[in-house]
């Protein structure tokens, strides 16, 4: 069985049997040859000299992604030729001038040749004898299938943790343990560089814990990815773009910031680009410390089948962590010729951590009398060390677009916890119960993984894109547990377990897309096949067990864009995908482990895969607001859930029945006056989960609005400020019911060195009113409660500094790969 599941990566497999049958329907001979297109046009300045040297970028207009460029002569004129039909956007920049960027411009057969109006660059603000280029990126721009968001945009995110800025994302929340779920819904991928993080929810939250702000260019968030795209996440996809030049010289920047709430953190990077022939060599770099605590209190309340009263139990946990961890990335790029790169990047992660937990709970009788006292004390110590390596390499057949890319990726995750977890019981006051449990739990993931894409364009502006892709992965995850009498550690056979879970998918997609004068459409479909085999391993008390399943599924997408009017103010956009999220590895465990004397952790070998449909409708106007109905039906929904038992919560993941989402949202930019900036996030969302869970009917629902105002203040031409803010009311999500919450940021931001330096200013969560807490629904004849205090209120210093000692050229290009979700649980 498990032969005809697992087959090797590198040998002659099914998706590389598609790629050739995908390449040889895809050759040149089956279409007719692109016909060439060219843009011209004049650049001066506001004296009507010509702007020699100036940078012309013509840009796709559906994602803003780059095509072609061009220098502005010494006769003030350029011309970009060979080109594609579609729709584009030009952009024009030149130190000492504000950016400029073209109305749509349309090739096809009609306007194989475009002049445009000369154009005419408007000088930048000057301050005494320097000159600053006022123009910036906002913090949110909109695209055709994705959201972008620009840290760098915001004082506030100076010194800070990727978490941190993904938290100030538009429609994206994360809750105090690092969830992070998207519009309300939960199932998001995250990637870093279009390749997977492959951690659980905690990990995945240290880790960009350890990842500095300053060295993300840009956060991309798409709740309806192309078919190019994995079907996982049934929320979306959000990618992580880390910095990356392609100037010729070394050119670079570093950060270091200081933190302090109750407890200090810090957070320091630097990044390294150097270029010399055809190499590009490029580096990042991070050191950080991150000290943090969580003060959570529980509630809990027994009840009789009549409703009466039993009992009832109140505990509260002070949990302190520690954290450090060094980042690194290095790759180089050989461009072989004008048409081939291939590229090579290695990657580490090393995060030793520790923790403690000190527990007080208190058990009461029926009518509130204290009946027992129960303290705890659970030290951790945790070393976490991922690498991997990626091999790539891309082909452009002609300047018409035509393009294959190849990834090869090996990743190894090793994971090592050593716990203690010590209970001590009173009754009267005096201990009568002492128990120490001390285990060891190392895990380690080895993932390979192989992907190919081809983009072949099309006659009249359009292409087809193909491609497949395999990957393996293979987890082995040891639990050994010990009792402690005395001096004496005693095998814990009823914790200890050792699992392995293997995974196998092949996917398959095609995608077409179109673009017209007004009109844009993307449609695709994506097949992917998976295998998957674990096993629990026996010991002296459990007998070995295993399970195995395979299954097939198809995920259609679409897109299309309809511009209003010729000038593009009012865009239509409509969006449609079929999302699947698969179970954490570590979360088919069926083992059960303690928590603490109250709470056990299991889980769930008969975990479901969520399936989801997504649709989305939008209207934006002036490139500025855009307002997005949303519409959303998932089944076997994947949650934390909870059941009651003996006093004792079992804590697993389970499959809640369906998930019915729909709401509207609201994103847009103002600029009231000239120094003024104003962004706004907004939305409004309806949840609704029915299950029968644990013999317990739930059918948990209601409304929730959240809304993210941000001001940005330019007060001179070298000092600017900011103010802004979340709030969220009452949420719905799977069992649980969260309280309302909102916080409030500010900062102040100079600019010295003649720009390259910037020194910032900013805290966070002013009010401390950036605190968690709910109710838990479902649980039978129980009721729960809790709330949590964190260390969110944090004053941060930073200072950052940028170089470039070469030639600067375009931005660099990223492309091609992606890659599976990460479904690691710890």
């Amino acid at each position: 069985m498990t032969q005809r599941l697992f087959t090797p990566l590198f040998s002659t497999t099914l998706p590389f049997t598609m790629l050739r049958y995908l390449l040889l329907l895809l050759l040149p001979t089956s279409f007719a040859a692109a016909q060439s297109y060219s843009i011209t046009g004049s650049v001066a300045g506001a004296d009507q000299k010509a702007v020699e040297g100036a940078v012309v970028s013509l840009l796709r207009s559906t994602d803003s992604s780059f095509v072609k460029g061009a220098l502005v002569d010494a006769n003030g004129t350029f011309a970009i030729a060979k080109l594609s039909a579609g729709t584009f956007r030009l952009s024009v920049s030149y130190l000492g001038y504000q950016n400029y960027m073209s109305q749509p411009i349309t090739l096809d057969e009609q306007h194989a040749g475009v002049t445009l109006p000369a154009i005419a660059l408007q000088p930048a603000e000057k301050s005494l004898s320097e000159v600053r280029v006022v123009a910036k990126k906002p913090f949110v721009e909109q695209r055709i299938d994705r959201v972008v968001v620009n840290p760098d945009a915001l004082i506030s995110n100076a010194g800070t943790t990727s978490l941190e800025v993904l938290e100030k994302a538009p429609g994206v929340q994360v809750d105090a343990n690092g969830v992070i779920s998207l519009q309300g819904r939960a199932g998001v991928v995250v990637f870093v560089d279009d390749k997977p993080t492959y951690l659980s929810a905690g990990e995945l939250a240290n880790y960009l814990r350890s990842l500095p702000s300053g060295s993300i260019e840009t956060i991309e968030i798409m709740t309806n990815p192309p078919a190019k795209y994995d079907a996982a996440g049934n929320a979306g996809v959000i990618n992580i773009r880390l910095k990356k030049t392609k100037a010729r010289g070394l050119n670079g920047g570093w950060s270091v910031s200081y933190g302090q709430g109750r407890y200090f953190r810090s957070n320091n990077s630097a990044n390294l680009n150097y270029r010399t022939g055809n190499l590009n060599f490029f580096g990042n770099v991070s050191l950080n410390a991150n000290n943090m605590y969580q003060d959570l209190t529980i509630w809990r309340e027994y009840f009789a089948p009549t409703g009466q009263k039993q009992s009832g139990f109140t505990q509260n946990s002070y949990i302190r962590r520690r954290m450090n961890s060094a980042n690194l990335k290095a790759g180089v790029d050989w461009y072989v010729s004008g048409k081939s790169t291939l590229g090579l990047v290695l990657s580490g992660f090393h995060n030793p951590a520790t923790s403690t937990v000190t527990n007080n709970a208190r058990l009461f009788d029926a009518n509130g009398g204290v009946t027992a006292r129960v303290e705890a004390f659970t030290p951790s110590d945790r070393l976490l060390d991922n690498k991997s390596a990626n091999l790539n390499y891309a082909y452009k057949f002609d300047s018409s677009g035509r393009e294959l890319s190849i990834n090869l990726d090996y990743l190894t995750y090793g994971s090592d916890t050593d716990q203690s977890l010590t209970n001590t019981v009173f009754a009267t006051g005096q201990p009568v119960e002492k128990t120490v449990l001390e285990s060891s739990l190392p895990s380690t993931i080895n993932i390979r993984t192989a992907k190919a894409d081809y983009v072949h364009p099309l006659a009249k502006g359009s292409k087809v894109e193909a491609g497949v892709k395999r990957s393996d992965i293979e987890t082995d995850n040891v639990a050994n547990f010990f009792d402690v009498v005395g001096n004496e550690r005693r095998p814990n056979y009823e914790f200890s377990n050792n699992f392995t879970y293997n995974e196998a998918i092949s996917a398959g997609y095609l995608n077409y897309s179109l673009e017209r004068k007004r009109f844009t459409m993307q449609a695709g479909l994506r097949f992917e096949h998976t295998a998957i085999r674990g096993e629990q391993l026996g010991n002296e008390m459990v007998n070995d067990s295993s399970f195995s399943r395979q299954y097939n599924s198809l995920f259609p997408t679409f897109y299309a864009t309809y511009r209003l009017d010729s000038a593009g103010k009012h865009q239509l956009r409509f969006s449609y995908g079929r999302r699947i999220d698969r179970p954490n590895y570590q979360s088919m465990n069926p083992f059960t482990y303690p928590l603490d004397r109250f709470t056990l952790y299991g889980g769930n070998p008969y975990l479901r895969p969520t399936f989801s449909d997504n649709l989305e409708l939008s209207h934006t106007f002036n490139n500025s607001v855009t307002t997005t109905l949303r519409y959303s039906q998932a089944r076997d929904v994947i949650f934390e859930t909870i059941q009651q038992g003996n006093q004792v919560f079992y804590s697993r993941p389970g499959n809640i029945g369906k998930q019915v989402s729909y709401g509207i949202a609201l994103n847009g930019t103002w600029q009231p006056v000239k120094w003024w900036t104003l962004q706004v996030y907004s939305e409004v969302m309806y949840n609704r989960f029915q299950a029968n869970l644990y013999n317990q009917q739930l059918d948990n629902s209601g409304t929730y609005w959240y809304v993210a105002p941000t001001n940005q203040f330019r007060l001179t031409s070298s000092w600017s400020a900011e103010l802004a803010g979340t709030y969220q009311t009452r949420a719905y999500v799977g069992q649980f019911i969260i309280i309302p919450i909102g916080q409030v940021r500010a900062g102040i931001a100079k600019t010295v060195w003649k720009n390259k330096g910037t020194l910032k200013l900013a805290v966070s969560d002013l009010f401390y009113t950036n605190q968690v807490g709910g109710d838990i629904q479902g649980l039978g004849n129980s009721t729960a409660r809790w709330y949590s205090y964190l260390d969110s209120r944090v004053a941060t210093i930073s200072f950052a500094y940028r170089f470039n000692s070469g030639q600067t050229l375009r931005q660099r290009q990223t492309g091609g790969s992606e890659s599976e979700q990460s479904r690691v649980r710890s």
